[in-house]
Parts: C-alpha cells; sequence; structure tokens
C-alpha cells in the first residue's frame, strides 16, 4: 500500500513543491487547509478544507482518516504544536515539524552550520517561537514517544518568488529595469545559500516514512554558496538588465526599519553555509541540481508570464531605506 500523508497547509511556496514529488512517487497525499490559495496541485492529491486554528471541526473532518505521516507546514508556536500532540499522538508513524534555520545561533560562532550549531536568535521572535516550539516537540518525543523529525529550511524559493533581503515579491526586478537603485545590507560580501523549491522537495521526500529519522532534526539547503552581491547580480541577469545597489549597514536598517532589521539581524546578515552530510546520510540521493542562475531565471520568467502577480509589497520599505540613508548623508 503507497504511504499515506496528510500536509496541513500544504499550498504554500515549499509545500506545492513537495506535493508534487510526492505525487510523483505514489504517494497518497491529503491536504488539509482553508482553501484560499489557487495553486496547481497535482491530481491526484485530496483536499479536506477547514482551519487549523478551529481544532474541534478540524477533528470532525479528520475523524474517518488515517495516516502513517502528518507534515504540518503552519506551526509557529509551541501552543500550536501542543495541539498536536493531542490530535495525532498514538495514531502516525511519523510527524514532521518544518521549523526554521534561523533558529540557529546568531551571531553564529562559525559560519559553517551543522545540526548541532547552538539554538540562540536575539534578534528576531518568529525565530525564537520556532526553537521553543522545536524544544516542546523534542521533550514530547522523549517522555512520551510523539513520533517527531525536525526539518529547517533556509531561504527557499520556487518559480513564483525572487528571493531578496527585503521581500520575496517583483519589487527588486521592476526596479532593476527602471535603473532605480536598491539597498543591500553591508557590503554585500557575506555568505549566503538559495535552495529552490523542487531540491528541497527531495530532501524532505526522502525522510518521509524512516523510523531513523523520528526523533532526529535536519536542515535541507543547497550546497551552492553566493555573496549577496551576486545573488543581485543573478537576479539582474535573468532580468536583462543590471542593478543599481545601495550598500547600507544592517545596523542602520534595523533602526529605520525593525521589522526588516529582525530578518537581517537575526538571519541574513551574517555568512551561513550549510553543512548537508546528515542528510545525504539519510537520503543518499538527495542533490541539489538547480543553480541560483537557473531558478531565479525560471521565477522571472513565470512572472514575466503572469504580470498580475507582479506585487511590489516591498517597494515603499525600500524607498523608507534609501531615503533615510540619503539624508543621513547630506546630514
Amino acid at each position: 500500500m503507497p504511504m499515506k500523508v496528510l500536509f496541513i497547509g500544504g499550498s504554500g511556496n515549499i509545500s506545492t513543491a513537495c506535493s508534487r514529488l510526492a505525487a510523483e512517487r505514489g504517494v497518497e497525499l491529503v491536504h488539509f487547509n482553508r482553501g484560499l490559495r489557487r495553486v496547481e496541485l497535482p491530481p491526484r492529491a485530496r483536499t479536506i478544507h477547514g482551519d487549523i486554528n478551529d481544532r474541534r471541526a478540524m477533528a470532525q473532518a479528520l475523524a474517518s482518516e488515517t495516516f502513517d505521516v502528518v507534515v504540518n507546514w503552519i506551526v509557529f508556536d509551541p501552543a500550536q504544536a501542543a495541539a498536536d500532540v493531542e490530535m495525532f499522538a498514538g495514531k502516525i508513524k511519523q510527524y514532521v515539524f518544518i521549523s526554521t534555520a534561523t533558529v540557529y545561533q546568531k551571531p553564529p560562532r562559525h559560519y559553517v552550520v551543522t545540526e548541532e550549531t547552538p539554538l540562540a536568535n536575539p534578534f528576531w521572535e518568529y525565530a525564537q517561537k520556532k526553537i521553543a516550539t522545536e524544544q516542546f516537540l523534542t521533550e514530547a518525543h522523549r517522555r512520551h514517544g510523539f513520533p517527531v523529525t525536525i526539518v529547517r529550511p533556509s531561504f527557499t524559493y520556487g518559480d513564483t518568488w525572487i528571493p531578496t533581503a527585503f521581500g520575496i515579491d517583483f519589487t527588486s526586478v521592476h526596479r532593476m529595469r527602471h535603473g532605480l537603485p536598491l539597498p543591500l545590507h553591508g557590503d554585500g560580501t557575506s555568505l549566503w545559500v538559495m535552495t529552490h523549491a523542487s531540491d528541497f522537495a527531495k530532501g524532505l521526500l526522502g525522510l518521509l516514512g524512516r523510523r531513523d529519522a523520528v526523533g532526529e532534526t535536519f536542515h535541507i539547503t543547497s550546497d551552492e554558496v553566493l555573496t549577496w552581491n551576486q545573488v543581485y547580480e543573478c537576479i539582474a541577469a535573468a532580468a536583462g538588465t543590471q542593478a543599481r545597489l545601495v550598500h547600507i549597514p544592517s545596523d542602520f536598517i534595523a533602526k529605520v526599519d525593525p521589522a526588516v532589521g529582525a530578518g537581517l539581524l537575526g538571519d541574513k546578515a551574517h555568512s551561513l553555509v550549510f553543512d548537508n552530510s546528515k542528510i545525504k546520510r539519510f537520503v543518499p540521493e538527495f542533490r541539489c541540481t538547480v543553480p541560483f542562475a537557473e531558478g531565479i531565471r525560471r521565477a522571472i520568467a513565470w512572472l514575466d508570464a503572469h504580470p498580475a502577480e507582479q506585487r511590489l509589497d516591498s517597494n515603499a520599505v525600500v524607498e523608507k531605506i534609501l531615503a533615510a540613508w540619503d539624508s543621513r548623508a547630506k546630514s
């Protein structure tokens, strides 16, 4: 019999790619979500509509279902994790918590990160809640045998995202093509890793149903290392233009916009390179095959073909940061 897997969420950037690969591999896949996002899911995937925040209705909707594996893409704090433990304990063989690589110690002691790197992030509440959730689930496994596997993606993008330091929308491409300046944190030489969602999916799918992965933690990223300057150069090349970069200290950006600053000081401002030895040991076939230059070319091509999706949501933040920096230079 095929493995039966429940994706809670399942229609986001990373999870959609994982859904497609699961279908290709013959997994019996069920989604539980509100059905608000219009994404192309595999025909074999079945969706049960519901709200994860209404646990009574969720329990009723899933009452007749049994699953081998549950992957929750939208748990962000210990209370949500506790509700899942109560709902699925003793009923499944594996529960996969999608955490984040932002949980690793910031500032890092060393730029090469392994799963043994300490967890600490004083800059970003999002990461702090993920750390607390990991700790709760790890304790549930230790004390009660709850079958959790923790997975930590880093910056993972797909065919509809333009991953930059300030957002995932079309702002950077729009500004590049119109000759407008773009801020970039620091001097742009810190090391970074971008992972295509289709590559991440290979690692995740390889862990599903693995008894020896229960109680373990994995990050899943590309081995391709770029500087942030190179990231923006790749975006510009794929957009058929050049980037006018304005290098601005991360601390200054954080003062202008604390929300953006949290994501910089708590993540992107630091050089981070991930040692993927552990995921490769458990999933020997895991290899990332989409270099960033190719992945970003596909993303820009998709957005060029879907102009209605070319959102410029982060443009206001970019303008605010540039204006503050320009005002400082003139004072």
